[in-house]
C-alpha cells in the first residue's frame, strides 16, 4: 500500500515492511504498529475534506486506514458514535467540561466493532478464507457481526465464563463458537495455536496490528466532535491495553497530519484485581501477570497482550493509570445511567469510576475537558447491572397497592 510505509515494533523499535511480518515483530516477537506516510497523506486529508465528507462511520477516515478500497467493508455502520456533554454528571463531580463517548451504540453494542470492521475488511481484501479470534465476548461478537453476511463464518474462542448475552450474540450471528474450559488468556493461546495449525487469519487483540488501526478512529471522531479542541484527559478502561494504545495512535496520527496542534493525557482505568498495566506503569518495570479477577469481564485479563503499548501511551502522553474496586465499578453503572442516560456494561462504567476517583483526589480541575469512553452497552451484562439496580415494587391488580407505593416513595 502506498500510504503505508510499513511496521515499527513497539518493543524494540525495529522497522519492517508489510511483507516481512503478518502479526508480530520478526526480530523480537513484539507487537507491531502501522506506520503511515503522513507527508503524502497531508495532501489527501484535511479539516476541510472531512467537513465536506457526508460519510458517518469510521470509513470517513479510509485514507488513514489499512484498507485500499470499499469492496470488503462490512455493510453495517461502525463508528461515528454520539458524544454527550454530561453536564449533570459533571456537576456532581465539580467538572464543567465532562463528555461521554458512547460506543455502546455500535452495531454489536461495543467499541470492539471498530477493530473488527477494519480487520474484517482487510481480511476480505487480502483473500483470507477463515478468520478466528479469542474474546471474553465483545471482540468476538463484533467479529461475528461484521462477518455475518459472509459465506465463511468466523471461529470464536471464548472462556466458559463469558456472559450469556455475549455468547447469544455469537450464536445468533452464525459464528462457530468454541467454549473454552479456561480463562481468556488460555482461550487466546488456544486460538493462536489453531490459527497456526489451520492457517486461519488471527484477529486477536494485541497480536494482529490492524486491530489498533480500527480503534484509533474513536480518537479521530473525538477531535471532530469537539470542534478540533483536543481534550485535556481521555479516560478509558483497560484490559489487554489495545483500546488505549489505539486511541493514542489516533491522536498522534492526527497530530502528525497537522489536523490537531496538541495531544491529550491518556488515563488507563483498571480493576484492582486485573491491574497489570497499572502495576507496570507505577513500578516502571515490565508487564507481569495478575489474577485478572474482576466483575468487569471485558477487562478481565491476566497478561495484557498489548500492555507494553498501553504503558507507552501513558508515558508518552504524560498520562497515568488508576485502579478501582469492583464495588466502585458496579456503583458507576447506575451513576452513569441516572446522571447521563447512558447504560454501560461494567468495563465501560469502570472508566467513570476512575474519573470520579481522580476528581475527588483533585487530579482533574474544574475547567479541564475530560472525555470518558464508554466501551460497551449495559445490555451485554444485565446480571451485573441487576446487582445495583434495585428491584421493582410488587403490586396487585388494584389501585390500593399503587397508592401505597406512591405514598411510600413520595410520588406526587
Amino acid at each position: 500500500m502506498k500510504k503505508i510505509e510499513g511496521f515499527r515494533c513497539i518493543a524494540c523499535g525495529s522497522p519492517c515492511g508489510l511483507s516481512e511480518a503478518k502479526y508480530v515483530c520478526p526480530r523480537c516477537g513484539g507487537n507491531l504498529s502501522v506506520v503511515y506516510d503522513h507527508k503524502a497523506l497531508r495532501k489527501r486529508i484535511s479539516r476541510k475534506s472531512l467537513k465536506a465528507d457526508p460519510e458517518r462511520s469510521l470509513w470517513r477516515y479510509l485514507d488513514v486506514l489499512p484498507v485500499e478500497g470499499r469492496s470488503g467493508i462490512p455493510p453495517v455502520q461502525a463508528g461515528w458514535t454520539p458524544l454527550y456533554h454530561a453536564r449533570k454528571l459533571g456537576a456532581d463531580l465539580g467538572l464543567k467540561n465532562l463528555y461521554l463517548k458512547d460506543d455502546g451504540r455500535n452495531p454489536s453494542a461495543s467499541f470492539k466493532d471498530r477493530a473488527s470492521a477494519v480487520v474484517a475488511a482487510r481480511a476480505f481484501e487480502t483473500g483470507e478464507k477463515t478468520v478466528a479470534g479469542a474474546s471474553t465476548g465483545n471482540a468476538a461478537a463484533s467479529l461475528a457481526c461484521m462477518m455475518a453476511q459472509r459465506e465463511t463464518k468466523p471461529v470464536i474462542f471464548v472462556p466458559r465464563t463469558a456472559p450469556p448475552a455475549k455468547v447469544a450474540q455469537l450464536l445468533v450471528y452464525g459464528a462457530t463458537v468454541l467454549s473454552v474450559d479456561g480463562t481468556y488468556d488460555q482461550a487466546f493461546d488456544l486460538c493462536r495455536e489453531a490459527c497456526d495449525e489451520f492457517g486461519w487469519y488471527n484477529r486477536n487483540t494485541g497480536y494482529n496490528p490492524f486491530t489498533r488501526e480500527g480503534k484509533k478512529t474513536c480518537a479521530f471522531e473525538l477531535c471532530e466532535q469537539l470542534d478540533w479542541k483536543v481534550p485535556d484527559f481521555v479516560f478509558v478502561s483497560a484490559g489487554d491495553g489495545n483500546i488505549i494504545s489505539g486511541l493514542w495512535k489516533g491522536f498522534t496520527d492526527f497530530h502528525a497530519l497537522g489536523l490537531i496542534d496538541r495531544l491529550p493525557r491518556m488515563v488507563a482505568v483498571q480493576a484492582e484485581g486485573s491491574a497489570a498495566i497499572a502495576d507496570a506503569w507505577k513500578s516502571g518495570g515490565p508487564i507481569k501477570p495478575v489474577s485478572g479477577k474482576t466483575v468487569a469481564d471485558s477487562i478481565s485479563v491476566s497478561l495484557p497482550r498489548d500492555g507494553a503499548a498501553a504503558v507507552a501511551a501513558l508515558k508518552e502522553s504524560k498520562g497515568f493509570a488508576v485502579t478501582v474496586s469492583d464495588r466502585e465499578i458496579l456503583a458507576a453503572i447506575p451513576a452513569l445511567a441516572r446522571g447521563a442516560s447512558v447504560f454501560a456494561e461494567p468495563a465501560g462504567a469502570a472508566a467513570y469510576a476512575g474519573l470520579a476517583r481522580c476528581a475527588a483526589a483533585g487530579k482533574i480541575r474544574e475547567n479541564d475537558t475530560a472525555v470518558i469512553v464508554i466501551t460497551g452497552s449495559g445490555l451485554k451484562d444485565v446480571a451485573s447491572a441487576m446487582k445495583v439496580a434495585g428491584r421493582p415494587h410488587e403490586v396487585g391488580t388494584s389501585m390500593a397497592s399503587v397508592r401505597r407505593v406512591a405514598a411510600r416513595e413520595k410520588i406526587s
